[in-house]
């Protein structure tokens, strides 16, 4: 007799159904992720790598992701930010990039629209403020809390893998102080509700790594890390065939230009070093 269980993923599974649904963008999500060893190996000590800011992009300014049509909400100017459920200290309503890649975001975009999708945004330039609190503050205490096992030096290690240590040193500037770094994740285009990814954003624990799922066989594997696994797949292959770099340890990281970018990419060095916005630039400069 047919184990209903088995009867009910395969009807889920159903190609033509699948391909209704997500079109053209339907293979990619059936495409296996490459293994991520050798990008979590080459992702140590990439805040070594140089930077040479000698190309025309180096000047880039800081834009807007909304003036390029990309929807999203600023995670940690919300108060719908689960586990936090109030705006983190520091954060900006604005979600801004490089121009550059702003524009390449919107190209991924205006792919993922021809089948009834898009990129939604979590998080663009962030201000040192930010990630100070949670590479000082909130990422300790929260180890501190969950696992009292853990010495001072092993939650550093921990905090150290998921969040970079915010520096004011020009030749090694946290992600996402370039303007280069971008969260995000995929949703419909129409409702701007999010596909599942498996887990929330910013969650500090192996089910973020972006290999989390692979591997598994269909019997070993819910319904539900199946979706999660293929709306991975999805979101990297659009990404990483328009340049960008993932970061292994996070889904939803991606880059172009700064230096994690330039270590998992090969590229002799980073073109996007700090900057600020506008207005910030200008508060600075006020103040010199």
């Amino acid at each position: 007799m047919e184990d209903p269980r088995r009867a009910m993923l395969a009807q889920s599974q159903d190609p033509g159904m699948i391909d209704r649904a997500f079109g053209r963008l339907a293979p990619l999500r059936e495409r296996p992720l490459p293994g991520q060893k050798p990008a979590l190996r080459l992702k140590k000590g990439y805040r070594n790598h140089p930077i040479k800011l000698d190309r025309p992009e180096s000047g880039e300014v800081l834009v807007q992701t909304s003036d390029y049509g990309l929807a999203g909400e600023n995670f940690y100017a919300s108060s719908r930010n689960p586990p936090h459920y109030a705006p983190v200290p520091g954060a900006i309503p604005l979600l801004w990039v490089r121009d550059g890649v702003a524009r390449r975001l919107a190209r991924v975009d205006r792919r993922l629209a021809r089948s009834g999708l898009g990129l939604w945004l979590f998080d663009g330039w962030r201000p040192t403020a930010v990630q100070t609190y949670f590479h000082d503050r909130w990422m300790p205490a929260m180890l501190r809390d969950k696992r009292p096992d853990l010495c001072e030096s092993e939650i550093a290690r921990e905090v150290g893998s998921y969040w970079a240590q915010p520096t004011t040193d020009p030749d090694a500037p946290s992600p996402h102080l370039t303007g280069a770094a971008v969260d995000l994740s995929l949703c419909w285009r129409d409702t701007k509700e999010r596909l599942w990814l498996g887990s929330l954003f910013d969650d500090v624990n192996s089910i973020a790594h972006l290999d989390y799922f692979e591997g598994s066989s269909a019997d070993e594997i819910a319904i539900s890390h199946e979706e999660a696994r293929m709306n991975r797949r999805l979101l990297y292959w659009v990404m990483v065939e328009a340049g960008f770099a993932a970061n292994p340890s996070e889904w939803w990281h991606f880059s172009y230009g700064d230096q994690m970018w330039a270590r998992l990419s090969g590229a002799e060095s980073a073109f996007y070093g700090a900057t600020a916005p506008p207005s910030a630039l200008g508060a600075r400069e006020a103040a010199e």
